[in-house]
């Protein structure tokens, strides 16, 4: 089978984040399986503000997908980004969803929640293009029915994978760390750093903890000077180090080194992080938001506290920092929670939600 996928999204972790890691595993998990892959996506970043260039994109997708030879058997349409595309004669046209917009605009305000709101009448119409609509969680299947109407019929749950075999290599290749010495803790925190990853809530626990927790943040973003002034004006600097973005075996090596992973979103869709966390086998501290208990049981692969709630939050990571006999129950627990997410699989949950469509 061709498979054209059309994303706006950059094909790059640092400008793609988790979108991107999600694509990019599934593609190469499809393409082990024998079928093509091919990328209707920008060439370049563009200089024009993010919502002028997706929409230029949309414009532009058009004409690049039919030039595509062989054409696709099957067209995906990432989030919005195919909303003007053509199918060929006789391919299904599929949509994915990511993470939807009309959810992440509420944690944002003034013009960026104005541009989101703009994206997110795109990804209303691509939706009802889709013979079908796959996406990562119930939780966004169900914000899927209600945000944009689409008829549960067409719905169908595609989780996002991970590639455990490039996730083993890589640690095996990371430096081992030195244990943590007794009421002490090493935190990492992954996210592409926008407001509703409320790293605001983990810097107010961090100043509940005081230096028995050390947190380290990898991502770009547009909140990092905010967090960062937070993290001077509430005393903690030195426990909290920003990181920034980094190569992929630096990465890995920050899992390894780290006790316990730490994001406490108020909205996901997902979460790759989670499974990286968990292939490492790291036990995870998060908010019993959105989708994160579908992907992190609580209490099997991590403790989960009140969005917003940094007493809560400082509480679940002070239980790990004094029990290490819970991180390692959490950390086994993560490891056999992420099997049910490897690529392989995905992938074959992928070709099962297209079952019925055009020649399938």
């Amino acid at each position: 089978m061709r498979l054209a996928f059309v994303t706006a999204t950059p094909l790059s972790v640092r400008g793609g984040s988790g979108t991107f890691v999600g694509l990019s595993v599934l593609a190469r998990a499809l393409e082990r399986q024998g079928h093509a892959v091919h990328w209707v996506a920008p060439p370049a970043a563009s200089r024009l503000p993010f919502t002028l260039a997706r929409f230029q994109f949309a414009v532009q997708a058009r004409a690049w997908l039919a030039a595509l030879r062989p054409q696709p058997d099957v067209v995906v349409g990432v989030d919005m980004d195919g909303v003007l595309c053509a199918p060929p004669p006789g391919a299904p046209y599929v949509v994915s969803v990511k993470g939807i917009i009309a959810e992440e605009l509420k944690f944002e305000r003034g013009a960026v929640r104005l541009s989101l709101w703009l994206q997110s009448l795109a990804e209303r119409v691509n939706v009802h293009r889709g013979e079908r609509v796959l996406s990562t969680s119930r939780y966004a299947l169900e914000r899927l029915r209600i945000d944009y109407g689409v008829p549960p019929q067409r719905l169908r749950l595609v989780p996002e994978p991970i590639d455990l075999a490039a996730w083993q290599a890589a640690l095996q290749a990371a430096p081992a760390p030195a244990p943590s010495p007794p009421g002490r803790l090493r935190l990492l925190c992954v996210a592409h750093l926008y407001p509703r990853k409320s790293l605001g809530t983990l810097i107010d626990a961090l100043a509940r903890l005081g230096p028995t927790v050390q947190a380290r943040v990898v991502g770009i973003g547009p909140c990092l000077e905010r967090w960062q002034r937070q993290a001077q004006a509430r005393g903690v600097a030195e426990q909290v180090r920003f990181l920034g973005h980094v190569s992929f075996r630096q990465l890995a090596a920050e899992y390894r080194g780290c006790d316990v992973f730490c994001l406490p979103s108020r909205q996901e869709g997902f979460g790759i992080v989670f499974l990286e966390a968990m292939a490492v086998g790291k036990p995870v501290v998060a908010c019993a938001a959105a989708a994160v208990p579908e992907v992190v049981p609580d209490g099997r692969a991590g403790l989960l506290a009140r969005p917003g709630d940094s007493a809560a939050l400082a509480a679940a990571l002070a239980r790990l920092r004094d029990d290490p006999a819970l991180r390692e129950r959490l950390g086994a627990g993560g490891r056999e929670q992420v099997q049910r997410y490897r690529a392989e699989l995905v992938a074959q949950r992928f070709l099962e939600a297209l079952a019925g469509l055009g020649a399938w």
